[in-house]
């Protein structure tokens, strides 16, 4: 199972949902591999607590490999190890955002689905969290993915770019992966006693979009997790957000 986090809209929470989901994951049993796409590197820093130069090469040293016809190591990837059981990071570094135009002229598109075909016989469920854009390493991570979550926060510019959004995917479907499955709009940073937010959610779900029935609440225990670097089941399971995601999780699983 290979579920890509994604939404063109930045500060939806695509890594707080990649990396809680991925840890509700690992603590259920199944091993768990986090790739994280995105230069700005939030997700690895969750994770891992690195930053800065401390951050080992990862994904980055991937690509540059598939941009060399020389390198011994050609295809092959670190995977960082983090403190939490069952749970692995392939980690982000800036350097992904000076690859890009290479890998782009090079058309190395699916070389990450390569990859994760490869890396699926060692773990259980593998999440990709995502850059808010749609560039080359978020069609990389939807044509690699057999599932697509999207994050929404109930904000109107929002909804006009989820409209958009939507029609992008399929078109990356019925072109590069007619396997994978829009999984469900994920409402983040729901706040039940606000009117807009729920007449947002209503007409969205009047309209027929496939919005899952778990809302994630807006809490301080969120960005109290960030600054620890400690996803939620592993720092409070018993805080109402960490039920959400483990309700989540359960949901999605099936």
């Amino acid at each position: 199972m290979r579920r890509v986090v994604f939404n063109q809209k930045g500060g939806v929470g695509k890594s707080s949902i990649a990396c809680n989901l991925a840890a509700v994951s690992a603590a259920e049993g199944y091993r768990t591999l986090l790739v994280d796409l995105d230069a700005q590197a939030n997700s690895t820093h969750y994770l891992t607590g690195l930053t800065g130069d401390d951050i080992p090469m990862g994904i980055a040293e991937f690509f540059k490999q598939t941009l060399s016809s020389t390198s011994f190591r050609k295809g092959k990837v670190d995977i960082y190890e983090t403190p939490f059981d069952n749970l692995h990071v392939i980690t982000a570094t800036a350097e992904l955002a000076d690859l890009q135009p290479k890998l782009e002229q090079k058309h190395k598109i699916n070389k990450l689905r390569k990859l994760l075909e490869e890396l699926s016989e060692d773990y259980d469920r593998i999440y990709l969290d995502t850059p808010p854009a749609l560039n080359f390493y978020t069609v990389s991570a939807l044509i690699a993915a057999d599932r697509v979550l999207i994050p929404f926060d109930c904000d109107s510019f929002s909804r006009q770019a989820l409209y958009g959004l939507l029609r992008e995917i399929e078109e990356l479907k019925e072109d590069h992966n007619e396997e994978l499955q829009v999984e469900g709009i994920v409402v983040n940073q729901f706040q039940p006693r606000a009117t807009l937010p729920q007449q947002l959610l209503d007409e969205l779900i009047a309209e027929g979009l496939p919005v899952l029935p778990v809302n994630l609440m807006s809490s301080v225990k969120m960005r109290e997790s960030h600054q620890a670097c400690v996803p939620l089941i592993f720092m409070d399971r018993s805080h109402k957000l960490t039920q959400q995601f483990i309700e989540l999780h359960a949901l999605l699983e099936g």
